[in-house]
């Protein structure tokens, strides 16, 4: 018989020995995963009394950079000016947490021995994973009805136009006018589209994403960019079939719209090509803006439009204000124009489909407002609508492809070509109101940002531009719905703008 002594010794040895018994059966934790920017991050949380067991992992979603370093630049926001961080590929884009179809789990009832909190975890681990969930699909077919209902309106417009043109300019034009280059620009740059994304993916030619910042692994793909490379061409191309190639109207504004094409894809190339220190001062670049938009008031002071009217330097205004002769204000008001609308498109193109949807509604607009003053211009705009229109195809809601500053330079110029050759000024800024309202907030930022550092004493550049979509997101606007409104506002005023013109003429 064992004396006490070593009895209770061996309790002292027995006290430090695990209990035999079978381990707690295995939570079944959800697999989860993103294919947004800022990554799911897995947390582990152990209680102390199941430390030595499995730990039960919750997931928690936040942004890898913060929202509000939001700068229009190309990749490291040493400039005040310049291609917003695009959507498609920006670092807290707005698209929705994927996840893997667990259906409805029976999420177990944690036990004593594992403990309370586990469970608890558990079970809001499961619901905060299932939050929005499938609004990724939903969000994408909003933005493919976007750009049926904008094909749709752009269509029957021109169908209208096209039905009831000997009334409006008293010609006998060919049928479907204005119809068929559009329709023919849209399909062959739908097609297009398909054949250059992939080849700008294999270049490596991507929207640049700015340098410094970290981005996980698990990172949205870099979208393809220098998408204005394959529609600009495309509208040009299909306008000069339509109306010949001795159209001085039609050369002179191709000229124009190419010559902004390749400022912009002077800015681009520059910005793939360069690094932070050898990067081009913001001043150059606007110098050869200004030379350009120099070079088109040269231009139309010497060109030979054919126009209705006698004499150049009209601008036709409603009635009973009639025509007004501007003389050399007119060659100031072209310049400006061309300078002010590539940079307002660059401004706004931000999101997904937003420039390109607003720039083929401007475009219509202002085709509509020319047809009585030069018809072959209005083919010319009706074509790179079209051109734009097929470029929508890869642009919408998640886009494939993004236009860069050789698009949204090339839009601006064509814009401003049709309103300064015709003399549309008044439908062109009713037209294009949405891309002045946008230049405008950015004039006034910069004001307020200067007078502030002014008034504190200090010197903060590049000065951040915040464009006005950026504040619609931060107050839970979706993207899809923005673009949807801006659309819906301006067919609107497209149409204004389009009986303002007819009237005047």
């Amino acid at each position: 018989m064992a004396s006490p002594a070593h009895l209770a010794a061996h309790r002292r040895c027995n006290r430090f020995r695990r209990p035999l018994r079978a381990p707690p059966p295995r939570l079944p934790t959800p697999y989860f995963y993103s294919r947004r920017s800022s990554a799911l991050q897995v947390l582990s949380i152990t209680s102390r009394t199941a430390r030595r067991h499995n730990p039960v992992q919750i997931t928690t979603a936040f942004d890898d950079v913060d929202p509000g370093d939001f700068a229009l630049v190309h990749d490291d926001g040493e400039e005040g000016f310049g291609v917003s961080p695009y959507s498609s590929e920006s670092e807290w884009s707005d698209e929705d947490i994927v996840l893997t179809a667990f259906g409805d789990v029976e999420l177990p009832v944690a036990s004593k021995s594992q403990g309370l909190a586990e469970g608890a975890l558990t079970i809001a681990a499961h619901r905060f994973a299932t939050i929005d969930k499938g609004h990724k699909k939903t969000r994408t077919q909003q933005g493919l009805m976007n750009n049926v209902g904008l094909v749709a309106f752009l269509a029957m417009l021109l169908f209208f136009v096209d039905w009831c043109s000997w009334k409006i300019v008293r010609l006998p034009l060919d049928s479907f006018y204005l119809t068929r280059p559009f329709l023919i620009s849209a399909v062959l740059s739908a097609l297009a589209g398909f054949l250059f994304a992939p080849v700008a993916d294999s270049l490596k030619i991507h929207h640049f994403r700015r340098r410094g910042k970290y981005f996980p692994p698990s990172s949205r793909k870099p979208t393809p960019a220098m998408g204005g490379l394959f529609f600009v061409p495309v509208g040009i191309f299909v306008a000069r079939r339509e109306v010949g190639y001795s159209s001085n109207g039609v050369n002179g504004a191709a000229m124009i719209t190419l010559i902004f094409a390749m400022v912009g894809l002077f800015d681009d190339i520059l910005s793939l090509a360069t690094d932070n220190n050898r990067k081009i001062p913001q001043w150059i670049r606007f110098l050869v803006q200004i030379v350009a938009g120099i070079y088109f008031s040269i231009w139309l002071g010497s060109a030979d439009i054919s126009t209705p009217y006698s004499m150049k330097f009209l601008v036709p205004l409603p009635p009973p204000l009639g025509l007004a002769f501007l003389g050399k204000v007119y060659l100031a008001m072209a310049a400006t124009c061309s300078l002010s609308m590539g940079t307002a498109v660059t401004l706004i193109d931000g999101l997904d489909g937003l420039a390109g949807g607003i720039a083929a509604l401007a475009l219509i607009g202002l085709s509509v407002a020319a047809l009585p003053i030069c018809s072959e211009l209005s083919v010319f705009g009706a074509s790179m609508s079209g051109a734009c229109t097929g470029f929508l195809f890869h642009n919408r809601y998640r886009a494939s492809i993004v236009m860069s500053r050789v698009g949204s330079f090339a839009l601006g110029g064509a814009v401003a070509a049709i309103a300064a050759c015709t003399g549309m000024f008044l439908p062109m800024l009713i037209a294009c109101s949405l891309f002045f309202i946008e230049l405008l907030f950015a004039v006034l930022q910069v004001s307020f940002r200067m007078a502030t550092n002014s008034f504190h004493g200090t010197k903060v550049y590049p000065l951040r531009i915040r464009p006005s979509h950026y504040y619609l997101r931060l107050w839970g606007i979706k993207e899809p719905y923005i673009v949807a409104g801006a659309y819906t506002i301006s067919c609107f005023l497209t149409l204004l703008a389009g009986y303002l013109g007819l009237v005047s003429a």
